[in-house]
């Protein structure tokens, strides 16, 4: 199979629980999923056996046969590891967010990456979310004048998973991604507080980050309410934007609202993942600005635990 006059990427999913499930099936629909692989047997079996595919329980057991990406989707504390031998092997790899526990990991992978000369990319799908892409043409084309202040809420009930990151680096960590996205900058200054209900890492968290021109993004984002939402707000000279990451519905005021077309974000992403690797130069997530997200997210966890801003170097 073709797509856009090029071969279908080979994608093996590696970690088909949770979140791996739904790469799974957007995989097999992309026409991309030739393999399952998890430590789990049942559920690599029952996964591979939904879609057809072979299945096995290791990574080395995987590189026996002939792929030519992978979508890891595994624990975080394991990514480094995993993604590791498939660079090694010279697989391009799509690593979920956050690509480790800490930003050194992704800093490695993308040096070792570099090396081999394979594609590295991580799972930041919301700059695949139509609604996001639409506040990202505004501001580029200045309709709506300047983009000042970015407002992000993003809250649901804990995860049944348990959890190897606190919510700054599960959940607010996409939107720390868009606000660096959206103003094309790194923040110069993170401050954050953040607590818990009771489990061992953070379930809530308000962040504030500080760019240059006194641009300002503000997060909050929590595990306590039964109410699922991730919306957020764009303060332009002009209008105020607002926009919904489940539902894709966009609003302004002051101005016309932009026109969106519904698109499911892991499928651009895993369309964008196979374009990427025949041309680098549609790759929209690069593995130096997922390990710059890391280092925010890190810097916001560091804030709230010492209760003082923290300053980025340049």
């Amino acid at each position: 199979m073709a797509y856009g006059g090029v071969p279908r990427l080979k994608t093996a999913l590696v970690g088909a629980g949770g979140w791996g499930a739904n790469h799974a099936r957007a995989l097999h629909e992309a026409g991309q999923l030739c393999a399952v692989c998890d430590f789990d047997v049942d559920r690599a079996t029952e996964c591979a056996s939904k879609y057809s595919v072979p299945w096995c329980d290791s990574v080395g057991q995987l590189l026996e046969s002939e792929f030519d990406a992978a979508v890891v989707c595994t624990p975080t504390p394991t990514h480094e590891q995993v993604a590791t031998e498939l660079i090694n092997a010279g697989k391009h790899v799509l690593v979920e967010k956050p690509v480790g526990p800490n930003p050194g990991t992704a800093e490695r992978l993308a040096r070792m990456a570099a090396k081999k000369g394979t594609l590295l990319t991580a799972g930041y799908i919301e700059r695949f979310n139509p609604v996001v892409r639409a506040v990202k043409d505004v501001a580029a084309n200045g309709s709506r004048g300047q983009l000042f202040v970015l407002e992000f809420h993003r809250q649901n009930r804990r995860p049944e998973r348990e959890g190897d990151v606190g919510i700054i680096h599960d959940a607010a960590v996409h939107d720390i991604d868009t606000a660096i996205w959206l103003f094309g900058r790194l923040p110069q200054v993170v401050f954050a507080r953040a607590g818990s209900t009771g489990g061992q890492r953070e379930d809530f968290a308000s962040v504030m980050l500080g760019f240059g021109d006194r641009h300002v993004a503000v997060i909050s984002a929590n595990w306590i309410t039964p109410v699922r939402m991730r919306r957020f707000d764009a303060v332009f000279t002009e209008a105020v934007i607002s926009a919904d990451y489940i539902t894709q519905e966009i609003s302004a005021q002051g101005a016309a609202a932009p026109v969106v077309e519904k698109r499911e974000p892991l499928m651009e992403e895993l369309l964008n993942f196979e374009e990427s690797v025949h041309d680098r130069s549609k790759l929209i997530v690069g593995p130096e600005e997922a390990a710059a997200v890391s280092r925010v997210a890190e810097a916001a966890v560091v804030s709230a635990e010492q209760g003082v801003p923290v300053y980025m170097e340049p």
